[in-house]
Parts: structure tokens; sequence; C-alpha cells
């Protein structure tokens, strides 16, 4: 019966590590988890970069962006990324932006939602999109490599997501409680 126990316990481990996309062995995944422990909670965001194909830095979302990452329990997110310095619509009216106004607008901001999962082996973080201010990004999986340092969640969006060989780098870190 012991045998059988601890059989059941792993198995149990190994049904828990893989809901959060990890295809390793428990030992494994618990090492390699330890450093970030759970996403569950809310990041706020440092800064984000761009790097564009010809090596020169950009940020598209300006010096300071506002960003918030919330992650639940069961691995549910919502994300937000904002250029603080976008200009007001003159109208007053969303619906009566200029060309330039919606422009600013949406390049300046990105946001998206769905589900989230880690896989410390691989070091990624696998969003599964629901819905983004970027329609192409609905109903795909969006995976992006990631380093846990210093208290820093940093992630990289692959040059492919772009469509132009940029790679953008988005950087939290965790809200206090």
């Amino acid at each position: 019966m012991p045998t059988m126990r601890k059989a059941c316990v792993f198995a149990a481990s190994l049904l828990a590590i893989s809901l959060w996309g990890v295809s390793i062995d428990g030992a494994m995944a618990q090492s390699a988890s330890n450093e970030i422990g759970s996403l569950e909670g809310t990041w706020l965001m440092e800064s984000a970069y761009e790097i564009r194909a010809d090596g020169t830095r950009t940020t598209n979302y300006g010096e300071h962006p506002n960003g918030l990452l919330t992650v639940d329990a069961e691995g549910r997110y919502n994300l937000q990324i904002f250029r603080q310095d976008r200009p007001a619509f003159a109208s007053g009216d969303k619906a009566r932006g200029t060309p330039e106004e919606y422009s600013r607008a949406v390049l300046g901001s990105s946001t998206h939602f769905g589900k989230l999962s880690i896989d410390p082996a691989r070091r990624q973080l696998i969003f599964d999109v629901e819905a983004a201010s970027f329609p192409n990004w609905e109903g795909k999986r969006q995976v992006r490599d990631y380093e846990y340092k210093d208290g820093l969640l940093t992630y990289a969006v692959p040059a492919s997501a772009s469509g132009n060989g940029t790679i953008a780098y988005s950087i939290w870190r965790r809200a206090p409680r």
C-alpha cells in the first residue's frame, strides 16, 4: 500500500505541474520554479524597450510606460501597457478622432487577456491569448523566453510576433502586497 500511495502522490504532483504547462519530472519543476514561485498576483511594469532588426534600441511605450499584469490562482491573466504621453483626442469624443490621434492611441497601448502558464525547465511563459488589442494575437499561443533575477521578471517578445524583426522586452516587478 505505501508504494501505491507514493505513486498516487507522484502522479498528483505531475498533474499539478502539467496544469502550469510543465512537462518535466516533479523534482526539476520544484527546483526551477522556486526562483520565481507562482505568477499569481499583481505585477507592475518597470520598463519596456525594443531592439530593431538593425540593432538599434527604441522605446515604443516611452521611457516610463504604465503597465499592469494580473494573474489569478487559476492562471487567468490580464495585461495592459500604455505610453504615458498619449495625447487626448481634441474632440473629446472617441468616435471622432483624427488619424494621428487614432494611430497614437493604438500604437501607444498593448492589452490582452487569457490563460498564462510557466515552463520553468524551458524558461518560458506561455500566453494563451483570448482577446487582444492586436487582433492577430486572438486565439493564439504566444511563447516568451523569460528571466527572473533580482525580483524582476523579464521576457522577450520574439521578432516573429512583431512581423518586422523587432524583439520587444517587458520588465515587471511584483507589486507589494
